[in-house]
């Protein structure tokens, strides 16, 4: 009856404001009060809800009025004006849905705002557990915070993307929380080594994914084989496409293989360099492919057109960075260069087709580039040369010529 009492009171239109908040005498005790009793009200100063107009008895029911000019604590919690006091675990997310699954009331606050939280909360793994009676399972507390709640484009929210991660680990590392699901908890080690890790809390960059932008938000659940790459190509698109039109793809499927996980791993994803590509010890492709067969040559062949491009295109910058320090003008094949190197780049995500002809195409491309700017740099250098020798043979007439000045100079003086 209580959370009935509750969902009442927090209907829309009946007793949550959408300005300023009432004067509470929740806040007006509590802020007289010590420790964790004070916290609330310190946390509440910064939270989303109190700036919206919300404040305490918004969740925990009573009566915020009653206390301020006559009655006490008593009155104001009385169970009678669906006070709760502190909502049990397994109803905080029927709570938060109470408001944040109104379309028409949310309205009030954001125009925009999603509704569908609770829902989708439901089909995750922590939801489906939370209805099971779990405990321990996350629920939107856990993410998002009790009191001092923050807008989730506030830097200082918990969930806000360089947070993410140890929002996450706060339960995910614990391996005591852990222990009975059979579940790693490492996963927030190896993500803070990754590229991804290194792009989003080292170099703060909030397009590098986190944990919700492969796992989802609120559904959060692990991708499944056959999803990986549908995953990953929401910001790797082109390798994505690539990889559909591969003959690994077909191969990945038959054998259950998750696409992009097979050869980048998951959360310790390492930036991809050369050295992935080929049979080497420091190659993925030598852990499918046997010696000799057609997949482990197409992976030796791919791997030498790239090396042998790359080369190329390193000999040619080297060409033109000699002839540019000796103060040639070399600004347009520079330029050109800079194809070339997009050329390289292209083919090291034509890999992703698994078919040598194709990266062909795409090498041969930037080593014409390369060649061209090569030539064209050996021609600088070759116009150089040759001014230098003609500077050298111009100083030499002129000294000449001032020999021959300063000899007959010394004749007219002498025969004086």
């Amino acid at each position: 009856m209580w959370i009935l009492s509750l969902l009442l009171l927090m209907a829309p239109g009946q007793s949550q404001p959408a300005a300023a908040p009432v004067a509470s005498t929740c806040v007006r005790c509590h802020d007289d009060l010590d420790g964790e009793l004070k916290e609330p009200v310190n946390l509440s100063k910064g939270d989303i809800h109190f700036r919206k107009g919300l404040s305490c008895h918004s969740c925990h029911g009573g009566d915020p009025t009653v206390g301020v000019d006559s009655g006490g604590p008593e009155d104001s919690m009385n169970p009678a004006k669906g006070y709760i006091g502190r909502p049990a675990r397994q109803r905080i997310a029927e709570l938060c849905a109470s408001c944040h699954s109104k379309l028409d009331y949310m309205r009030r606050y954001n125009p925009q705002a999603r509704v569908d939280q609770y829902t989708e909360y439901l089909t995750s793994h922590h939801g489906k557990r939370y209805k099971t009676g779990d405990t321990k399972a996350a629920t939107c507390i856990d993410c998002h915070g009790a009191h001092g709640i923050h807008a989730v484009q506030d830097p200082n929210s918990t969930v806000y993307p360089t947070n993410v991660a140890a929002t996450c680990g706060r339960c995910h590392a614990d391996s005591a929380r852990m222990a009975s699901y059979g579940i790693p908890t490492n996963q927030l080690a190896l993500y803070s080594n990754s590229v991804h890790g290194e792009a989003l809390l080292k170099n703060r960059d909030i397009s590098a994914p986190t944990c919700n932008d492969c796992h989802g938000n609120h559904g959060a659940a692990p991708p499944g084989v056959d999803a990986v790459a549908n995953v990953c190509g929401q910001c790797h698109a082109s390798q994505w496409d690539l990889f559909g039109k591969s003959p690994h793809k077909k191969a990945f499927a038959e054998g259950q293989l998750p696409a992009c996980v097979t050869c980048h791993k998951h959360h310790d994803i390492k930036r991809a360099t050369d050295a992935m590509l080929g049979v080497e010890e420091t190659a993925t492709c030598g852990t499918c492919h046997d010696a000799g067969s057609a997949g482990y040559r197409a992976a030796q062949q791919m791997k030498s057109g790239i090396l042998a491009l790359a080369a190329k295109l390193d000999v040619s910058h080297q060409v033109l960075g000699h002839a540019e320090r000796a103060g040639m003008e070399v600004s347009r094949p520079l330029f050109d260069l800079t194809e070339g190197r997009d050329r390289l780049v292209r083919a090291r995500v034509e890999v992703h087709r698994f078919d040598p002809a194709a990266l062909r195409l795409v090498l041969d491309e930037g080593e014409k580039i390369a060649a061209a700017s090569e030539q064209r740099g050996w021609a600088a250098l070759a116009e150089l040369t040759y001014r230098r020798k003609g500077l050298a043979v111009s100083v030499i007439i002129l000294l000449t010529m001032i020999g021959l000045v300063l000899f007959k100079i010394r004749q007219i003086e002498s025969s004086s």
